[in-house]
């Protein structure tokens, strides 16, 4: 009996990619390879407690508020702790900011300061923790705008389209790590087995348009009456525009954000008259995931403007965000606009 030879096969690790990625700059100097290296991880500090957060003592709340207002949660502080401790003394960076710490955390004195700025939120979702809900870590990369030592505010404080890379951990029913360096969206899955990352999904597309919505809909009666108008479009009855469209809401971004950029759809988080400026964060969350799905073929919006346009004013700064298929966005723009 003759066996057929098998097709050979590309295993690609994480950090084989990220070097192969390297190769294509000539005048590379490896510190932007090693941050990204650093922050995975990281991601897997983090996800190796987040596995096990029911069986330790890592569950429940600390004593510390974070500047939303919001209790700080152990796990939340854990990851929070887990990431800036994992990073602040490779020499790749001059500065970082958490969503959990009111103001910047500056590289310590006896480490080098790098080139690049990291924001991040390191757990994203955690109030789902207790239920076994996907929850997922947020970073984004910045090239400094000082010209060396400690990093400043004006670091960070860039508008989304200066962005280098971007990406986020998700902490499920298997870990993965998407990335983009302005390159294509890129994503890994964890294999326990061997502690690597492995290629899983390559150059991920986001269909142009497509027949999920997702969001908090307990708000709808503070939204302005033209999204209202719209979550009424989206429910009718309409076999030539895909309509209706299903509803489907995790309530963990990173979770809802990842299923909307594999099936398309979008994912909305509107003001509203008890938050105007809606609930989620500029830089640690619409940020980088609107470099994300921009990359990947979609469009992210604050309704009115694109996401990656908009100039922050502060670290914590909250705006409303609606990401995913192209055409999606489009039509709730033309909605808000008054077109519709």
């Amino acid at each position: 009996m003759e066996f057929a030879t098998p097709t050979p096969t590309k295993l690609m690790t994480l950090e084989r990619h990220i070097i192969e990625g390297e190769h294509e700059h000539p005048d590379a100097t490896g510190e932007f390879s090693g941050l990204l290296r650093a922050i995975s991880l990281a991601a897997k500090l983090v996800w190796r407690e987040v596995t096990k957060a029911g069986l330790v003592n890592i569950l429940g709340k600390t004593d510390r508020m974070n500047i939303s207002g919001d209790i700080i949660k152990k796990l939340d502080d854990f990851a929070d702790q887990t990431i800036y401790r994992a990073l602040d003394h490779v020499g790749h960076l001059c500065v970082m900011a958490s969503e959990e710490n009111e103001d910047l955390m500056p590289i310590p004195d006896n480490y080098r300061h790098g080139n690049y700025a990291l924001v991040y939120d390191p757990l994203d979702g955690s109030g789902n923790i207790d239920a076994n809900v996907t929850i997922g870590s947020i970073f984004s990369i910045l090239k400094r705008v000082t010209p060396s030592g400690k990093g400043a505010m004006k670091d960070v404080l860039q508008q989304g389209n200066r962005q280098v890379a971007a990406g986020y951990a998700l902490y499920g029913s298997s870990m993965m790590f998407v990335y983009c360096t302005g390159h294509g969206v890129h994503g890994f899955t964890l294999d326990p087995s061997v502690g690597e990352f492995l290629l899983s999904h390559e150059n991920i597309r986001v269909p142009q348009k497509g027949a999920i919505y997702s969001c908090n809909e307990g708000n709808y009666g503070r939204w302005e009456p033209a999204m209202q108008r719209y979550i009424q479009y989206l429910k009718q009855e309409d076999a030539s525009t895909g309509r209706p469209y299903s509803s489907r809401y995790i309530g963990s971004l990173v979770a809802d954000f990842h299923r909307t950029m594999l099936y398309g759809g979008i994912y909305f988080y509107p003001g509203d008259s008890k938050n105007k400026n809606g609930k989620l964060r500029l830089m640690y969350e619409n940020f980088p995931l609107a470099f994300i799905m921009e990359h990947a073929g979609g469009a992210a919006s604050n309704g009115r403007q694109r996401t990656l346009d908009i100039e922050p004013e502060s670290l914590h700064q909250r705006s409303p965000f609606f990401v995913g298929s192209q055409e999606d966005v489009k039509t709730v723009e033309e909605f808000l606009a008054g077109k519709r």
